[in-house]
Order: structure tokens, then C-alpha cells, then sequence
């Protein structure tokens, strides 16, 4: 992948982790940083194919916020701490990733 469009990929994931950790739009807010984590991680995934099954560290880490972000938002409706908790964890696995892997 080339490194501007992995630069952007990283940090449009970024951005969606900022919106889902500030936390200040509501519902709103959160499905669009979900949607903005979701489309990063989509667009950085076809660079990730390495021939023997190795990725970098940083994708997995994106991998699982995005998971966790997703799963944070809808607990999020009916236990709003706990899905707070897993939502924010998830997000700063996404800014960890993308600190990690921006070339």
C-alpha cells in the first residue's frame, strides 16, 4: 500500500476514535466515529494481505478497536457505562494503531 493512502486510511480511523472517546454529540456522534473507524480500517485491509499470514501488530490492534468500538456503542443502549467503558477501550486501540502504523 502506498504510504499517503495509508496515511489517510490511519487517520480517518483516528478521527473516528477522537469522536467516539470525546463523546459529546450522543448517539450521533459515536455511529459516526464508528462509521469513520470502520471506513479507515476497510480501506487500510487490502494492503494487510502479507504472504504468510504475518500482519504488523498495528493492524491487529486496529482489528480489535474496531470490533470493540462496535460492540461499546450498541451495549452502549441498554448499559450505558459498561458499553462507555468497551467503547473507549476500543477507541484507544484504534489511536494506538494508528500512531503505530502512520509511515
Amino acid at each position: 500500500m502506498r504510504q499517503p493512502r495509508l496515511r489517510a486510511s490511519l487517520l480517518i480511523a483516528g478521527a473516528g476514535a477522537v469522536l467516539v472517546l470525546i463523546d459529546v454529540g450522543g448517539l450521533a456522534a459515536e455511529l459516526s466515529g464508528l462509521g469513520l473507524i470502520a471506513l479507515g480500517s476497510a480501506l487500510v485491509a487490502p494492503g494487510m494481505r502479507f504472504p504468510r499470514g504475518d500482519s504488523p501488530t498495528w493492524w491487529r490492534l486496529l482489528a480489535a478497536g474496531t470490533l470493540l468500538v462496535a460492540a461499546g456503542v450498541a451495549l452502549g443502549q441498554a448499559l450505558e457505562t459498561p458499553g462507555g467503558l468497551v467503547a473507549a477501550v476500543g477507541g484507544a486501540l484504534v489511536v494506538i494503531a494508528a500512531a503505530l502504523g502512520l509511515p
